[in-house]
């Protein structure tokens, strides 16, 4: 169910209300009860995708990952010390 924005045009009240998609917009404000309440058209949310990717480790195939795992292991520059005696 989505959160709609009303404001009231005679008291200027904003306030949000959980609805159902399917019902009426209200008329009434809860701050002074007339029916001047109007739903207002809001921005709106997003999806926010964080992390190492949705699609790189739920969609990739078991083969690949092996693979990709074993490319970045031999990329990965060796360490030499030079012990001195």
């Amino acid at each position: 169910m989505p959160t709609y924005d009303y404001r009231c045009s005679e008291c200027d009240h904003s306030f949000e209300l959980f609805q159902h998609i399917t019902e009426r917009p209200i008329r009434e404000c809860p701050a002074c009860g007339k029916p001047k309440a109007e739903r207002v058209i809001g921005a709106g949310s997003a999806i926010i995708f964080k992390g190492s990717g949705f699609y790189q480790t739920d969609y990739r195939s078991d083969e690949y990952k092996s693979k990709a795992k074993k490319e970045t292991e031999s990329a990965k520059p060796e360490v030499k010390t030079s012990e001195k005696k």
